[in-house]
Protein backbone atom coordinates (compact mmCIF):
# COMPACT_ATOMS: atom_id res chain seq x y z
CA UNK A 1 0.00 0.00 0.00
CA UNK A 2 1.53 3.30 -1.10
CA UNK A 3 1.91 6.33 1.11
CA UNK A 4 0.38 9.81 0.86
CA UNK A 5 2.83 12.51 1.94
CA UNK A 6 2.24 16.24 2.21
CA UNK A 7 5.34 18.39 1.89
CA UNK A 8 4.87 21.63 3.84
CA UNK A 9 8.34 23.16 3.82
CA UNK A 10 9.79 24.24 0.50
CA UNK A 11 9.55 26.93 -2.15
CA UNK A 12 8.16 27.07 -5.66
CA UNK A 13 10.23 29.56 -7.67
CA UNK A 14 7.99 30.92 -10.43
CA UNK A 15 10.13 32.17 -13.31
CA UNK A 16 9.11 33.76 -16.59
CA UNK A 17 9.45 31.67 -19.71
CA UNK A 18 7.26 28.66 -18.97
CA UNK A 19 7.09 26.35 -21.99
CA UNK A 20 4.03 25.76 -24.10
CA UNK A 21 2.97 22.14 -24.50
CA UNK A 22 3.89 22.16 -28.20
CA UNK A 23 6.57 19.68 -29.28
CA UNK A 24 8.77 21.00 -32.11
CA UNK A 25 11.08 19.15 -34.44
CA UNK A 26 14.39 20.81 -35.27
CA UNK A 27 17.30 20.01 -37.52
CA UNK A 28 19.33 17.22 -35.98
CA UNK A 29 22.51 18.26 -34.20
CA UNK A 30 25.64 17.74 -36.29
CA UNK A 31 27.76 16.81 -33.27
CA UNK A 32 27.10 15.07 -29.98
CA UNK A 33 29.18 14.75 -26.83
CA UNK A 34 29.43 12.57 -23.76
CA UNK A 35 31.05 14.34 -20.79
CA UNK A 36 32.80 12.13 -18.19
CA UNK A 37 32.37 14.88 -15.57
CA UNK A 38 28.62 14.15 -15.62
CA UNK A 39 29.41 10.93 -13.72
CA UNK A 40 30.57 11.27 -10.16
CA UNK A 41 33.74 9.34 -9.39
CA UNK A 42 34.25 7.93 -12.89
CA UNK A 43 37.80 7.75 -14.28
CA UNK A 44 37.40 7.32 -18.05
CA UNK A 45 39.39 4.70 -19.94
CA UNK A 46 39.09 5.39 -23.66
CA UNK A 47 37.94 2.60 -25.97
CA UNK A 48 38.12 4.70 -29.15
CA UNK A 49 40.45 7.27 -30.62
CA UNK A 50 39.94 10.32 -32.79
CA UNK A 51 38.88 9.36 -36.30
CA UNK A 52 37.28 6.03 -35.35
CA UNK A 53 33.90 5.13 -36.81
CA UNK A 54 31.21 4.18 -34.30
CA UNK A 55 27.60 3.06 -34.26
CA UNK A 56 24.93 4.22 -31.84
CA UNK A 57 25.54 1.96 -28.86
CA UNK A 58 29.27 1.45 -29.39
CA UNK A 59 31.39 1.90 -26.26
CA UNK A 60 33.34 5.18 -26.14
CA UNK A 61 34.94 4.70 -22.75
CA UNK A 62 34.70 2.60 -19.61
CA UNK A 63 35.33 3.32 -15.95
CA UNK A 64 38.87 2.44 -14.84
CA UNK A 65 37.47 1.30 -11.49
CA UNK A 66 34.90 -0.99 -13.15
CA UNK A 67 35.57 -1.66 -16.82
CA UNK A 68 32.29 -3.55 -17.23
CA UNK A 69 30.43 -0.20 -17.24
CA UNK A 70 30.30 1.18 -20.80
CA UNK A 71 29.52 4.75 -21.81
CA UNK A 72 28.25 4.60 -25.36
CA UNK A 73 27.83 6.84 -28.36
CA UNK A 74 24.28 8.19 -28.76
CA UNK A 75 24.71 8.33 -32.56
CA UNK A 76 26.66 6.71 -35.35
CA UNK A 77 29.43 8.66 -37.00
CA UNK A 78 33.07 9.59 -36.50
CA UNK A 79 34.85 10.39 -33.25
CA UNK A 80 35.65 13.99 -34.07
CA UNK A 81 37.56 15.10 -30.98
CA UNK A 82 38.57 14.04 -27.50
CA UNK A 83 38.59 17.31 -25.57
CA UNK A 84 41.06 17.44 -22.70
CA UNK A 85 41.53 19.91 -19.86
CA UNK A 86 44.08 20.40 -17.11
CA UNK A 87 46.44 17.44 -16.62
CA UNK A 88 44.94 15.94 -19.78
CA UNK A 89 41.66 15.19 -18.01
CA UNK A 90 39.05 14.08 -20.53
CA UNK A 91 36.25 16.65 -20.67
CA UNK A 92 34.25 15.57 -23.74
CA UNK A 93 34.18 12.88 -26.39
CA UNK A 94 32.60 14.47 -29.46
CA UNK A 95 31.06 12.47 -32.29
CA UNK A 96 30.13 13.91 -35.70
CA UNK A 97 26.81 12.26 -36.53
CA UNK A 98 25.90 10.47 -39.74
CA UNK A 99 22.94 11.77 -41.70
CA UNK A 100 21.05 8.61 -40.73
CA UNK A 101 21.72 6.73 -37.51
CA UNK A 102 23.18 3.22 -37.71
CA UNK A 103 22.42 1.28 -34.52
CA UNK A 104 24.45 -1.49 -32.93
CA UNK A 105 22.24 -4.53 -32.38
CA UNK A 106 21.89 -6.43 -29.11
CA UNK A 107 20.10 -9.71 -28.56
CA UNK A 108 17.31 -8.85 -26.12
CA UNK A 109 14.85 -11.46 -27.34
CA UNK A 110 12.92 -13.17 -24.56
CA UNK A 111 14.10 -10.57 -22.07
CA UNK A 112 11.11 -11.20 -19.78
CA UNK A 113 12.54 -14.62 -18.91
CA UNK A 114 16.15 -13.51 -18.55
CA UNK A 115 17.85 -13.58 -15.16
CA UNK A 116 19.05 -10.56 -13.22
CA UNK A 117 22.64 -11.25 -14.30
CA UNK A 118 21.70 -11.50 -17.98
CA UNK A 119 19.67 -8.29 -17.85
CA UNK A 120 22.46 -6.47 -15.99
CA UNK A 121 25.09 -7.57 -18.50
CA UNK A 122 22.99 -6.32 -21.39
CA UNK A 123 22.48 -2.96 -19.70
CA UNK A 124 26.20 -2.66 -18.96
CA UNK A 125 27.20 -3.38 -22.57
CA UNK A 126 24.54 -1.06 -23.98
CA UNK A 127 25.51 1.92 -21.82
CA UNK A 128 22.25 1.96 -19.85
CA UNK A 129 23.70 1.16 -16.44
CA UNK A 130 25.02 4.73 -15.80
CA UNK A 131 21.42 5.96 -15.62
CA UNK A 132 21.04 4.14 -12.28
CA UNK A 133 22.34 6.22 -9.36
CA UNK A 134 23.15 4.78 -5.97
CA UNK A 135 22.56 6.38 -2.62
CA UNK A 136 24.46 7.10 -0.48
CA UNK A 137 27.02 9.25 -2.35
CA UNK A 138 25.20 9.63 -5.69
CA UNK A 139 27.55 7.41 -7.69
CA UNK A 140 26.73 4.97 -10.49
CA UNK A 141 25.09 1.89 -9.00
CA UNK A 142 27.40 -0.91 -7.87
CA UNK A 143 26.76 -3.91 -10.10
CA UNK A 144 27.56 -6.31 -7.25
CA UNK A 145 24.97 -4.93 -4.82
CA UNK A 146 21.26 -5.62 -4.59
CA UNK A 147 19.51 -2.46 -3.35
CA UNK A 148 16.83 -2.53 -0.70
CA UNK A 149 14.58 -0.53 -3.07
CA UNK A 150 14.55 1.46 -6.31
CA UNK A 151 12.88 4.88 -6.33
CA UNK A 152 11.63 6.87 -9.32
CA UNK A 153 10.23 10.37 -9.02
CA UNK A 154 7.46 10.52 -11.58
CA UNK A 155 7.42 14.33 -11.65
CA UNK A 156 9.85 17.23 -11.54
CA UNK A 157 9.06 20.20 -9.28
CA UNK A 158 12.12 22.32 -10.14
CA UNK A 159 11.66 25.76 -11.75
CA UNK A 160 10.52 25.53 -15.42
CA UNK A 161 11.00 21.76 -15.35
CA UNK A 162 9.55 19.50 -18.00
CA UNK A 163 6.02 18.22 -17.52
CA UNK A 164 6.64 14.49 -17.97
CA UNK A 165 3.05 13.93 -19.04
CA UNK A 166 4.01 15.96 -22.12
CA UNK A 167 7.60 14.89 -22.73
CA UNK A 168 6.89 11.16 -22.19
CA UNK A 169 3.52 10.97 -23.91
CA UNK A 170 3.48 7.90 -26.14
CA UNK A 171 6.19 6.15 -24.11
CA UNK A 172 3.79 4.24 -21.86
CA UNK A 173 4.72 0.81 -23.27
CA UNK A 174 8.43 1.52 -22.94
CA UNK A 175 7.91 2.72 -19.38
CA UNK A 176 6.15 -0.51 -18.45
CA UNK A 177 8.92 -2.58 -20.05
CA UNK A 178 11.50 -0.52 -18.18
CA UNK A 179 9.76 -1.03 -14.84
CA UNK A 180 9.62 -4.77 -15.53
CA UNK A 181 13.40 -4.76 -15.96
CA UNK A 182 13.94 -2.75 -12.76
CA UNK A 183 11.95 -5.33 -10.83
CA UNK A 184 14.54 -7.91 -11.86
CA UNK A 185 17.34 -5.83 -10.31
CA UNK A 186 16.04 -5.71 -6.73
CA UNK A 187 14.34 -8.00 -4.27
CA UNK A 188 12.75 -4.93 -2.69
CA UNK A 189 10.05 -2.63 -3.98
CA UNK A 190 10.21 -0.40 -7.04
CA UNK A 191 8.64 2.88 -5.87
CA UNK A 192 6.97 5.24 -8.33
CA UNK A 193 6.36 8.58 -6.61
CA UNK A 194 3.74 10.90 -8.09
CA UNK A 195 2.32 14.35 -7.32
CA UNK A 196 -1.33 14.32 -6.31
CA UNK A 197 -2.21 17.51 -8.20
CA UNK A 198 -0.45 16.79 -11.51
CA UNK A 199 -1.36 14.89 -14.65
CA UNK A 200 -0.29 11.30 -14.02
CA UNK A 201 -2.08 9.79 -17.00
CA UNK A 202 1.10 8.30 -18.52
CA UNK A 203 1.44 6.11 -15.41
CA UNK A 204 -2.19 5.09 -14.92
CA UNK A 205 -1.74 1.59 -16.38
CA UNK A 206 1.73 0.90 -14.96
CA UNK A 207 1.90 -2.32 -12.94
CA UNK A 208 4.55 -3.92 -10.75
CA UNK A 209 5.37 -0.75 -8.79
CA UNK A 210 4.54 0.70 -5.38
CA UNK A 211 2.82 4.03 -6.07
CA UNK A 212 3.22 6.83 -3.52
CA UNK A 213 1.59 10.24 -3.75
CA UNK A 214 3.12 13.55 -2.71
CA UNK A 215 1.76 17.06 -2.54
CA UNK A 216 3.29 20.43 -1.81
CA UNK A 217 5.99 22.72 -3.24
CA UNK A 218 9.48 22.05 -4.51
CA UNK A 219 11.49 20.03 -3.46
CA UNK A 220 8.62 17.51 -3.37
CA UNK A 221 9.84 16.22 -6.74
CA UNK A 222 13.35 15.38 -5.51
CA UNK A 223 13.79 11.67 -5.06
CA UNK A 224 15.95 12.24 -1.96
CA UNK A 225 13.06 13.98 -0.21
CA UNK A 226 10.72 11.19 -1.25
CA UNK A 227 13.04 8.49 0.07
CA UNK A 228 13.36 10.38 3.36
CA UNK A 229 9.58 10.35 3.77
CA UNK A 230 8.96 6.78 2.58
CA UNK A 231 11.91 4.73 3.84
CA UNK A 232 14.92 6.73 5.11
CA UNK A 233 18.44 5.57 4.32
CA UNK A 234 20.36 4.33 7.36
CA UNK A 235 24.01 3.41 7.62
CA UNK A 236 24.63 0.31 5.53
CA UNK A 237 21.52 0.77 3.36
CA UNK A 238 21.79 1.04 -0.42
CA UNK A 239 19.02 2.53 -2.54
CA UNK A 240 19.00 3.06 -6.31
CA UNK A 241 17.26 5.87 -8.18
CA UNK A 242 16.54 6.53 -11.85
CA UNK A 243 14.58 9.13 -13.80
CA UNK A 244 11.39 8.21 -15.73
CA UNK A 245 12.81 9.20 -19.13
CA UNK A 246 15.69 6.80 -18.54
CA UNK A 247 13.28 4.03 -17.52
CA UNK A 248 11.74 4.55 -20.97
CA UNK A 249 15.20 4.27 -22.59
CA UNK A 250 15.71 0.93 -20.84
CA UNK A 251 12.29 -0.34 -21.90
CA UNK A 252 12.82 0.73 -25.52
CA UNK A 253 16.21 -1.02 -25.57
CA UNK A 254 14.81 -4.35 -24.42
CA UNK A 255 11.85 -4.05 -26.78
CA UNK A 256 13.95 -3.21 -29.87
CA UNK A 257 17.49 -4.42 -29.17
CA UNK A 258 18.94 -1.01 -30.05
CA UNK A 259 20.14 1.97 -28.02
CA UNK A 260 17.94 4.89 -29.08
CA UNK A 261 18.32 8.00 -26.93
CA UNK A 262 15.72 10.21 -28.61
CA UNK A 263 13.87 12.34 -26.07
CA UNK A 264 11.67 15.43 -25.80
CA UNK A 265 13.48 18.16 -23.89
CA UNK A 266 12.12 21.44 -22.60
CA UNK A 267 13.74 24.74 -23.58
CA UNK A 268 12.54 27.48 -21.24
CA UNK A 269 13.44 30.71 -19.48
CA UNK A 270 12.74 34.40 -19.77
CA UNK A 271 15.32 34.83 -22.56
CA UNK A 272 13.85 32.13 -24.81
CA UNK A 273 11.65 33.48 -27.60
CA UNK A 274 9.68 30.27 -28.04
CA UNK A 275 9.80 28.24 -24.82
CA UNK A 276 8.47 24.80 -25.67
CA UNK A 277 9.40 21.13 -26.01
CA UNK A 278 11.85 20.01 -28.68
CA UNK A 279 12.66 16.55 -29.95
CA UNK A 280 16.34 15.97 -29.43
CA UNK A 281 18.78 13.24 -28.49
CA UNK A 282 20.97 12.65 -25.47
CA UNK A 283 24.25 14.59 -25.69
CA UNK A 284 23.11 16.86 -28.49
CA UNK A 285 24.61 20.27 -29.23
CA UNK A 286 22.15 22.83 -27.86
CA UNK A 287 22.76 25.41 -30.60
CA UNK A 288 20.14 23.79 -32.83
CA UNK A 289 17.36 24.57 -30.32
CA UNK A 290 18.49 28.00 -29.08
CA UNK A 291 19.82 29.50 -32.30
CA UNK A 292 17.45 32.29 -33.38
CA UNK A 293 15.42 31.46 -30.27
CA UNK A 294 16.90 34.00 -27.83
CA UNK A 295 15.43 37.40 -27.01
CA UNK A 296 18.73 38.92 -25.81
CA UNK A 297 22.47 38.36 -26.09
CA UNK A 298 23.87 38.57 -22.56
CA UNK A 299 22.44 35.31 -21.24
CA UNK A 300 23.41 32.24 -19.29
CA UNK A 301 22.59 28.90 -20.88
CA UNK A 302 22.08 26.13 -18.34
CA UNK A 303 21.90 22.40 -18.98
CA UNK A 304 19.28 21.51 -16.40
CA UNK A 305 17.34 23.82 -14.09
CA UNK A 306 18.43 27.07 -12.46
CA UNK A 307 19.01 25.46 -9.06
CA UNK A 308 21.12 22.43 -9.93
CA UNK A 309 22.01 22.78 -13.62
CA UNK A 310 25.41 23.33 -15.23
CA UNK A 311 26.45 26.44 -17.13
CA UNK A 312 27.29 25.67 -20.77
CA UNK A 313 28.16 27.73 -23.83
CA UNK A 314 25.58 28.53 -26.49
CA UNK A 315 27.24 25.85 -28.62
CA UNK A 316 27.66 23.47 -25.67
CA UNK A 317 26.16 20.04 -25.12
CA UNK A 318 23.20 18.72 -23.17
CA UNK A 319 24.19 16.91 -19.97
CA UNK A 320 23.81 13.13 -19.76
CA UNK A 321 21.07 13.27 -17.11
CA UNK A 322 19.32 16.44 -18.32
CA UNK A 323 16.09 16.91 -20.24
CA UNK A 324 15.96 20.68 -19.84
CA UNK A 325 17.75 23.77 -21.14
CA UNK A 326 17.17 27.00 -19.23
CA UNK A 327 18.19 30.44 -20.47
CA UNK A 328 18.12 33.43 -18.11
CA UNK A 329 19.84 36.85 -18.04
CA UNK A 330 23.47 36.89 -16.98
CA UNK A 331 23.81 38.71 -13.65
CA UNK A 332 27.14 40.37 -14.34
CA UNK A 333 26.15 43.94 -13.50
CA UNK A 334 26.61 45.78 -10.21
CA UNK A 335 23.66 47.37 -8.44
CA UNK A 336 24.86 50.63 -6.89
CA UNK A 337 23.60 50.70 -3.29
CA UNK A 338 21.19 47.95 -4.23
CA UNK A 339 20.62 47.22 -0.57
CA UNK A 340 19.46 50.78 0.08
CA UNK A 341 17.04 51.60 -2.71
CA UNK A 342 13.82 49.90 -3.81
CA UNK A 343 14.68 47.18 -6.28
CA UNK A 344 13.00 45.15 -8.98
CA UNK A 345 10.85 42.17 -8.06
CA UNK A 346 12.73 38.91 -7.72
CA UNK A 347 12.21 35.52 -6.04
CA UNK A 348 12.57 35.69 -2.27
CA UNK A 349 11.28 34.19 0.95
CA UNK A 350 11.75 37.47 2.78
CA UNK A 351 8.86 39.76 3.67
CA UNK A 352 11.16 42.80 3.39
CA UNK A 353 10.54 43.00 -0.36
CA UNK A 354 6.73 43.17 -0.56
CA UNK A 355 6.66 43.77 -4.31
CA UNK A 356 8.14 40.30 -4.73
CA UNK A 357 6.25 38.52 -2.02
CA UNK A 358 2.77 39.86 -2.64
CA UNK A 359 2.53 41.57 -6.03
CA UNK A 360 4.44 39.40 -8.50
CA UNK A 361 3.53 35.91 -9.61
CA UNK A 362 6.41 35.22 -12.02
CA UNK A 363 9.88 36.68 -12.09
CA UNK A 364 12.60 37.51 -14.57
CA UNK A 365 15.52 36.45 -12.42
CA UNK A 366 19.20 36.73 -13.31
CA UNK A 367 22.29 35.04 -11.89
CA UNK A 368 23.37 37.95 -9.66
CA UNK A 369 23.85 36.65 -6.07
CA UNK A 370 22.95 40.12 -4.67
CA UNK A 371 25.79 40.07 -2.18
CA UNK A 372 29.20 38.62 -1.52
CA UNK A 373 30.18 35.64 0.66
CA UNK A 374 30.17 36.64 4.31
CA UNK A 375 30.33 35.18 7.80
CA UNK A 376 28.28 32.01 8.13
CA UNK A 377 25.42 32.94 10.42
CA UNK A 378 22.49 30.99 11.84
CA UNK A 379 19.31 32.45 10.38
CA UNK A 380 16.79 29.60 10.29
CA UNK A 381 16.28 30.15 6.56
CA UNK A 382 17.43 26.63 5.59
CA UNK A 383 14.79 25.03 7.78
CA UNK A 384 12.01 26.93 5.95
CA UNK A 385 12.79 25.17 2.66
CA UNK A 386 14.21 21.83 3.84
CA UNK A 387 11.45 19.22 4.35
CA UNK A 388 13.80 16.33 5.15
CA UNK A 389 14.08 15.23 8.78
CA UNK A 390 17.61 16.53 9.23
CA UNK A 391 19.22 19.65 10.66
CA UNK A 392 20.63 21.28 7.51
CA UNK A 393 22.80 24.06 8.91
CA UNK A 394 24.38 21.83 11.54
CA UNK A 395 25.13 19.25 8.85
CA UNK A 396 26.79 21.84 6.60
CA UNK A 397 28.91 23.06 9.52
CA UNK A 398 29.97 19.50 10.35
CA UNK A 399 31.10 19.05 6.74
CA UNK A 400 33.09 22.28 6.88
CA UNK A 401 34.73 21.02 10.07
CA UNK A 402 35.32 17.59 8.45
CA UNK A 403 33.84 15.92 11.52
CA UNK A 404 33.08 12.49 10.07
CA UNK A 405 31.21 11.14 13.08
CA UNK A 406 29.00 14.20 13.33
CA UNK A 407 28.37 14.18 9.56
CA UNK A 408 27.20 10.59 9.86
CA UNK A 409 24.99 11.29 12.85
CA UNK A 410 23.39 14.30 11.15
CA UNK A 411 22.32 12.31 8.09
CA UNK A 412 24.88 12.73 5.31
CA UNK A 413 24.01 9.27 3.95
CA UNK A 414 20.54 10.55 3.02
CA UNK A 415 21.50 13.59 0.96
CA UNK A 416 22.97 14.66 -2.35
CA UNK A 417 23.87 18.11 -3.59
CA UNK A 418 20.46 18.71 -5.19
CA UNK A 419 18.72 18.26 -1.85
CA UNK A 420 20.44 21.44 -0.61
CA UNK A 421 19.87 23.57 -3.73
CA UNK A 422 17.05 25.57 -2.12
CA UNK A 423 19.18 26.08 0.98
CA UNK A 424 21.84 27.61 -1.25
CA UNK A 425 19.24 29.81 -2.91
CA UNK A 426 17.99 31.28 0.38
CA UNK A 427 21.40 31.38 2.10
CA UNK A 428 21.94 34.78 3.73
CA UNK A 429 25.69 34.13 3.88
CA UNK A 430 25.95 33.35 0.14
CA UNK A 431 27.64 30.00 0.84
CA UNK A 432 28.07 27.58 -2.07
CA UNK A 433 26.15 24.97 -0.14
CA UNK A 434 25.99 22.38 -2.92
CA UNK A 435 29.77 22.50 -3.32
CA UNK A 436 30.18 21.98 0.43
CA UNK A 437 27.86 18.97 0.29
CA UNK A 438 29.80 17.57 -2.68
CA UNK A 439 33.07 17.83 -0.78
CA UNK A 440 31.50 16.20 2.27
CA UNK A 441 30.14 13.26 0.27
CA UNK A 442 33.49 12.76 -1.43
CA UNK A 443 35.31 12.77 1.92
CA UNK A 444 32.79 10.38 3.47
CA UNK A 445 33.03 7.97 0.54
CA UNK A 446 36.82 7.92 0.80
CA UNK A 447 36.64 7.16 4.50
CA UNK A 448 33.84 4.57 4.29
Amino acid sequence: MGKNVKIKRGLDISLEGSPSTDIHSVNASETFAIKPKDFKGVLPKMQVKQGDKVKAGDCLFTDKKNDSICFVSPVSGEVAEIVRGDRRAILEIRVTADSSIDFKSFDTSGYSSKSKEEVSNLMLRAGLWPFIIQRPFGVIADTNISPKAIHISGFDSAPLAADLSVSLKGEEANLQAGFNILNKLTEGDVHLNLHSDRDNSIYQNISGVEVNHFSGPHPSGLVGVQINKIDPINKGDVVWTIKPQHVAFIGKFFETGTVDFVQNIVVAGSEVSKPAYYTSRLGSNVSNVIKDNLSSENVRVISGNVLTGTKIEQDGYLGFFDNQITVIPEGDHYELLGWLFPSYARPTISSSLPISKFLKKTFKANTNPHGEPRAYVVTGEYEKVMPMDIMPQQLIKSIMAQDLELMENLGIYEILEEDFALCEFVCTSKINVQQVVSEGLELMEEES
